[in-house]
């Protein structure tokens, strides 16, 4: 979406000071030299400590705010008025968007966050009515996800070793002009790897995980999930070793407090779920993927091979950490395609029209 030109740090910068809760009504849109939104800012807080939503989370909807902010300055209107916003200027707010060429996805997600705000805004008395209650949205397609066969994802987890033996090749080849990699980096990405598939974790999850966090003895992880929910998931013997094989690498200390999979050695500094999926392209290409996969394929995969397998959907519902079932049963879809498959290549009368 194209901004007015107006710096979103600037106007909702992340390291603002905590600003006591203001009147919602503010008459001049303020330039960006000037302090946050403090009803803004108190909102924002809400979400991460009484919501406990995640950085990611508290993130877009502050730049879904900032961006209907700024497209409120761009018509003359004050910026920071939150009080007296009728319907009609939501609408239009949804007809800018869709001209600005947004998917669905992305309307919607910026919807959640004006929402979610009024809704904020109406229970601490600084709001009445609620303007953006029972707004018409666009219809979200509804879409199964994407997921790796059981092949795909051994040649994926294979990679980061396979990839490290390339280039020690390629190093020896070029006659010392070239030193060969450090092993290391790889089995911090195979281990990371391996504790995704096994476990079906989001990649925020993977990388917040400490070392008081991996029960051996019981072969589970306590994970932190989405409203710092904590679950207890199993965890698989590969994940476990080549947890342990990057650990004998980098000297990782056995603290409780450490990361699981640190990023390097000491300070052991946490893995960023960015930086991991700049490397799982390179990953993807080795093992002959699409490289525009994203980590939360594996999570796919995990679940919909537990189902393939036979798997009782409410336990998958507990490791996934989904709150509805609903939410887990998408993947039934793929596993019922998969038996119809079967049945048609595989049943003498499948597709016989005179059975």
């Amino acid at each position: 979406m194209q901004t007015q030109g107006l710096g979103l740090k600037l106007i909702f910068p992340e390291s603002a000071a905590h600003l006591p809760l203001a009147s919602a009504v503010v008459t001049d849109f303020l330039p960006p030299s000037d302090p946050p939104d403090p009803t803004v800012e108190a909102y924002l807080r809400h979400l991460s400590s009484e919501r406990a939503l995640s950085d990611y989370t508290v993130r877009n909807y502050r730049q879904a705010l900032a961006e209907f902010a700024e497209w409120r300055a761009s018509r003359g209107q004050s910026a920071r008025e939150w009080n007296g916003l009728e319907r009609d200027e939501f609408r239009q707010y949804l007809r800018h968007l869709a001209r600005e060429g947004l998917g669905t996805s992305s309307i919607r997600v910026r919807f959640s966050a004006l929402r979610t705000f009024h809704r904020y805004l109406l229970r601490d008395g600084l709001i009445r009515p609620w303007p953006v209650r029972g707004l018409a949205l666009p219809r979200k397609a509804r879409t199964l996800p994407r997921f790796l066969t059981e092949d795909q994802v051994r040649l994926l987890l294979a990679a980061p070793v396979l990839e490290h033996g390339r280039a020690v090749s390629a190093a020896a080849q070029g006659k010392g002009k070239a030193d060969p990699p450090a092993l290391a980096p790889f089995l911090r990405d195979a281990a990371l790897l391996e504790i995704l598939y096994s476990s079906g974790l989001r990649i925020s999850e993977a990388c917040g995980l400490l070392v008081g966090d991996l029960d051996v003895s019981g072969r589970r992880l306590r994970v932190m999930g989405k409203g710092r929910k904590e679950r207890w998931v199993p965890v698989g013997d590969p994940a476990v070793e080549a947890v342990r094989a990057y650990a004998s690498c980098i000297g990782r200390a056995d603290s409780l407090g450490v990361p699981l999979i640190p990023s390097g050695p000491e300070p052991f500094e946490p893995v960023t779920p960015r930086g991991f999926q700049k490397r799982l392209k390179r990953y993807l290409a080795v093992a002959g993927l699409d490289p525009a996969l994203t980590p939360h394929k594996l999570r796919h995969s995990f679940a919909t091979h537990l189902l393939n397998r036979g798997a009782d959907l409410r336990g998958v519902q507990e490791m996934l950490g989904h709150a509805r079932l609903a939410s887990t049963e998408v993947y039934t879809h793929l596993t019922l395609d998969r038996l119809k498959r079967v049945y048609d290549d595989a049943h003498p009368r499948a597709r016989d029209a005179d059975a």
